[in-house]
């Protein structure tokens, strides 16, 4: 069974940071690309950075120069570093894994991040 654990969101001030892990389980790692997604109340779910095994990054505008995203395949992880956040960046992040060659696509359950005074 397949399985995406999310960790490390909770409530931080503005300019603050926060590390979010992705443990996956259930599948070969290395052979799927990493993502994290958000979702605002009220918004669709956006891309926010994906990595593939080989440590290709895409990120998505609004988070450029601000957010690291990596990934352990010996630890079957992945991570986002999220520093300078602003109160925008508030959302559930949700972590996905795709399969290399589009025959798997796997999501955790969300982790809450909020960016407040």
């Amino acid at each position: 069974q397949v399985q995406l654990v999310e960790s490390g969101g909770g409530l931080v001030q503005p300019g603050g940071s926060l590390r979010l892990s992705c443990a996956a389980s259930g599948i070969i790692f290395k052979f799927y690309v990493m993502g994290w997604y958000r979702q605002a109340p009220g918004k669709q779910r956006e891309l926010v950075a994906t990595i593939t095994s080989g440590g290709s990054r895409v990120y998505a505008d609004s988070v450029k120069g601000r957010f690291t995203n990596s990934r352990d395949n010996a630890k079957n992880t992945g991570y986002v570093q999220m520093n300078s956040l602003k109160p925008e960046d508030t959302a559930v992040y949700y972590c996905n894994a795709l399969h290399r060659d589009g025959s798997g696509d796997y999501w955790g359950q969300g982790t809450q991040v909020t960016v407040s005074s």
